[in-house]
């Protein structure tokens, strides 16, 4: 049968709830990974498609199984699709040796070595019904009593009414942070309501300024991004590039500092894969929030806070 065409509700970034109102809330945990809509026609196959609408089933072979276990009940699912480490965490830098590879052969040599797993959490549509109207606590309750569950998916729990609890659940389990949803909210396709709120655990590092980047566009001059390092005993390793949250006034003031720092050669003693960069002497420190580490050792989503004149030696 031909399925509806479901684009995913999105979330919109904020703090969690307060705590008088905890009681209208559902808390789940927020997987760091690639958001999956989930068709399955009912006669064992199974389509899947991300955010952007580009068809990923060829890219994940291990979910097939999923579509027969769905056999008889044509439904579209919501859900997350991830590559656990070894810890059994979500690990978004190994998610990405999977994504976007639709040779069969490569896909399922890549599915033995960097297994994914699918986080079911909202369905929209079962045998023959729209449940886009339902609230999200009627969704759950019928997602719940299909029994899904296999050897790379689940349906994961969530908490009404305890959202300091998921906060400290997560963190304590290393999660990338809490999706909270209303409880009497409505499947809204491809809007960002603010019914469903996440918000990340994030980490604050002290970082020095090896080098930059140049910006493009109305940035041309200025600092796209400043290079970031820590001191290790080997010498200062690179350890990612930081661009985001940073003002205008803040990259006008940083290219003046750089200007009386600029050396020659790269600080690091790591190699730094950024074409055209600037390197200057690492005396600059900058405060910034990330969300992890990659296997690489780099900062996963990492924000500029502020420079820390405090910690910086211009002399």
């Amino acid at each position: 049968m031909t399925l509806p065409v479901i684009r995913p509700m999105l979330a919109t970034p904020g703090p969690l709830p307060a705590e008088g109102e905890d009681a209208d809330w559902a808390f789940e945990a927020k997987w760091d990974g690639v958001r999956l809509v989930v068709g399955a026609p009912g006669d064992g196959t199974l389509r899947l498609t991300t955010r952007a609408d580009n068809d990923a089933t060829a890219t994940y072979p291990e979910l097939a199984a999923l579509g027969e276990q769905l056999r008889g009940r044509p439904a579209v699912l919501d859900g997350e699709v991830v590559v656990l480490d070894a810890s059994g965490r979500p690990d978004f830098g190994l998610l990405q040796r999977r994504m976007g590879v639709v040779n069969p052969r490569r896909a399922a040599h890549l599915a033995m070595e960097y297994p994914v797993h699918l986080m079911l959490f909202d369905l929209m549509y079962l045998d023959g019904w729209s449940l886009l109207g339902s609230t999200y606590r009627e969704r759950r309750a019928v997602l719940s009593g299909m029994g899904l569950g296999g050897p790379g998916w689940s349906v994961p729990g969530y908490l009404e009414g305890h959202g300091r609890e998921a906060w400290d659940a997560t963190a304590r389990n290393g999660l990338e942070g809490v999706m909270a949803k209303r409880l009497s909210s409505v499947y809204t396709p491809g809007v960002r309501s603010p019914e469903w709120r996440k918000t990340k655990h994030l980490s604050t590092l002290d970082v020095v300024i090896g080098g930059w980047a140049e910006g493009r566009g109305g940035l041309t001059g200025l600092p796209g991004a400043i290079l970031a390092g820590l001191w290790e005993p080997a010498g200062l390793r690179y350890v990612g590039s930081v661009g985001s949250g940073l003002s205008e006034y803040e990259r006008r003031d940083l290219a003046r500092y750089l200007e009386v720092v600029r050396r020659a050669a790269s600080p690091f003693v790591n190699p730094v894969d950024v074409p055209g960069a600037h390197w200057v002497e690492p005396r600059l420190v900058a405060e910034v929030a990330f969300s992890g580490w990659t296997p690489a050792g780099r900062m996963r989503h990492p924000t500029w806070h502020r420079l820390r004149p405090d910690l910086t030696r211009l002399d």
